[in-house]
């Protein structure tokens, strides 16, 4: 997919849904990169937030991962 395509798909998510993480951005959009693509629409000049988000794995061990939210939404 293109990424000025996958661009428009999770600046709509965040705008209509709210954050997204790379489990939303891989498994609903088809997005391996979420991290250049929210650089890209920083570039573009949106306000995304990084929000580090702390949980539970499969195997009980605490992981961290990035959730972004677009501010001002």
């Amino acid at each position: 997919m293109e990424r000025n395509s996958q661009n428009k798909m999770i600046l709509e998510h965040m705008q209509n849904i709210g954050a997204i993480d790379d489990n939303d951005a891989r498994d609903l959009y088809g997005c391996r990169r979420l991290p250049a693509r929210i650089n890209d629409l920083r570039k573009s000049g949106h306000n995304i937030q990084t929000i580090m988000t702390e949980s539970k794995n499969r195997f009980g061990k605490t992981v961290h991962y990035a959730r972004y939210i677009l501010m001002g939404a």
